[in-house]
């Protein structure tokens, strides 16, 4: 049994700001309280590691989205004993990229952290186009 709880933008109806996360503090309360609620009610093991791991993509997914993706326009959660599935829509087309840590002449750059950071906590990862354009993306953290 799947739990879902989903937030979705529709073109013309624009929801107001509690039902779709505004920023990742909300996004990741979201998070938290569907994890806990579902945990909770069907004994699904969930340890505090696993629920911090869900709420660091959360974050770094939902902050890429609003940085680099146009904005936030779909959120979904999912628990089942396989994990908590994040799932983040934006406006952008472009694939997420890993960027070098330093530029060509060795300074450091700032940001381009978070997409490795989901690529290694997530079992799966996956980017689909959408077909108002944009793009959803989905990361399965594992449960431990």
């Amino acid at each position: 049994m799947r739990e879902t709880h989903r937030t979705n933008f529709s073109a013309g109806l624009r929801e107001p700001c509690r039902s779709l996360p505004c920023r990742p503090a909300d996004a990741r309360r979201t998070v938290r309280q569907v994890v806990a609620e579902r945990c909770g009610a069907c004994a699904i093991p969930c340890d505090d590691t696993a629920l911090e791991d869900a709420l660091l993509v959360t974050s770094e997914l939902t902050t890429n989205a609003i940085l680099h993706g146009g904005g936030i326009t779909g959120f979904d959660v999912d628990v089942d004993r396989g994990g908590v599935s994040v799932s983040v829509s934006d406006r952008s087309d472009e694939i997420p990229v890993v960027n070098a840590p330093v530029d060509e002449r060795g300074r450091s750059r700032l940001g381009g952290r978070g997409w490795p950071i989901v690529c290694r906590l997530a079992r799966d990862v996956r980017v689909a186009g959408l077909p108002c354009g944009g793009k959803r993306i989905t990361a399965v953290v594992p449960l431990r």
